[in-house]
């Protein structure tokens, strides 16, 4: 990645490395040092490259890791304290984002940190108080968020996922627990599986067991209503979205906000119901048809139990060349839940879909209301046509991605613009 400055430019590719420019040194790149400096690049650190970019080092950024729910959190938290009249970035897997204008787009959960450094440089040009970041497991190990000062994090929960890279559920833990080491201001899940922590500077979140930030009432039958006690206070939280894992991703983003800039109260209800959800994350895109980003057993099993009220036609498939042993795992939990169930392509990547709707289909038993489709289009189609007026259609594992990667190419692919384009058809 290049970033340019007056003049030259700052890189961290020893292979984009001239003469006059300058190498960010990072954990990550270090041992390409040599080659950078046979181009007669200058090498700088990550504080001197904050200071080339100008970088205010007041502003306050918000770390957000976890299995699930990092995604919608981020979009809370940044959601809200737009409504309360700061200025605010956003980084995560949707691109990056600065007071409501998209800067770049879809990429990694967390950017490189040149890129992290140069949307910094971005924000502070633009005056931003906070930056809003989701922080992924691998990211933690790969250190892509050296030489960055928290002043909040957040834990959503922990479920499998990733053991590709982590090999085990242990390692994968151990890297979520990395982002909890030091004292500044942080969140915890009480009701998730439990991590450590530096309890200095922790608040809990929950609504099973006791918590600081707890729920005391709530219901989800028409959104979602609840009432957060902490300490002798008390506020609402009303919103459209749907869920009870929706209720704690709210919970978090607003015990957040509550104790970085201590609103009214009043204030932060209004800016709560505001938030209308993520793209591609229980997002209705025509009647009775969702469309949610959910790839693990967890996610997968949040999303379903959220609808369990209705008949449910699923579709999923699993992504190639990740974590196999989940998918088996995928498959029980979503013909659980499923009046049918139509198990398809995601994106296989270098793998052969049919292997990998063999290991989805290794889970469960295959009966007169599971089918298989190769095809991601002709799958939803599939589920379009089954549907009756008490059915809804649930569409798991892309969320808004806009491609399906096969072979190493991505082809353009949205789940949304798909069901709209055959309901089109059929009309």
């Amino acid at each position: 990645m290049i970033v340019k400055i007056e003049n030259t430019f700052i890189c961290d590719n020893s292979n984009e490395c001239e003469k006059g420019c300058f190498f960010l040194k990072t954990s990550q790149n270090e041992k390409f040092l040599n080659q950078a400096l046979e181009k007669k690049a200058k090498i700088i650190s990550i504080d001197e490259c904050k200071k080339f970019l100008n970088i205010d080092e007041n502003i306050k950024i918000i770390g957000i890791t976890g299995t699930n729910g990092k995604t919608t959190t981020a979009g809370a938290i940044y959601s809200i304290l737009l409504d309360l009249g700061f200025k605010c970035a956003l980084m995560g897997t949707r691109g990056s984002f600065i007071n409501d204008k998209n800067i770049t787009p879809k990429g990694l959960t967390t950017a490189p940190i040149l890129q992290t450094l140069e949307l910094l440089s971005l924000a502070s040009k633009e005056k931003c108080e906070f930056l809003i970041m989701e922080v992924s497991s691998h990211a933690l190990v790969q250190n892509r968020i050296e030489g960055l000062e928290f002043k909040a994090k957040i834990f959503t929960n922990i479920t499998q996922d990733h053991l590709d890279f982590h090999k085990d559920f242990q390692n994968y833990q151990a890297a979520k627990e990395s982002f909890f080491t030091d004292e500044c201001m942080k969140f915890i899940n009480k009701d998730a599986k439990a991590i450590k922590f530096n309890v200095k500077g922790a608040f809990t979140y929950g609504v099973e067991n006791p918590s600081y930030y707890h729920i005391k009432a709530y219901a989800l039958k028409n959104g979602i209503e609840a009432v957060v006690n902490f300490g002798k206070e008390s506020f609402m939280i009303d919103s459209s979205l749907v869920g009870l894992f929706n209720l704690y991703n709210l919970l978090a983003a607003s015990a957040c906000v509550n104790e970085l800039v201590k609103p009214n109260l009043k204030e932060l209800e209004r800016a709560i119901s505001n938030f209308g959800g993520i793209e591609g994350r229980m997002q209705i895109v025509a009647k009775d048809v969702i469309v949610d980003f959910a790839h693990t057993p967890d996610g997968i099993e949040k999303v379903l139990d959220a609808l369990k009220y209705r008949d449910l036609i699923v579709v999923f498939g699993a992504g190639g060349n990740r974590d196999k042993t989940k998918r088996p795992l995928m498959a029980k939990i979503a013909k659980h839940y499923a009046k049918k169930l139509i198990i398809t392509s995601d994106n296989p990547r270098f793998e052969e879909p049919m292997d990998i709707i063999n290991d989805i289909l290794s889970g469960i038993e295959k009966d007169e209301n599971v089918f298989v489709e190769c095809d991601r289009k002709e799958a939803i189609k599939k589920a379009l046509e089954f549907k009756n007026k008490d059915e809804f259609v649930v569409i798991l594992g892309k969320g808004d991605e806009t491609y399906q990667e096969i072979k190493g190419v991505k082809y353009p692919f949205n789940d949304k613009e798909v069901v709209l384009e055959i309901l089109k058809e059929g009309k």
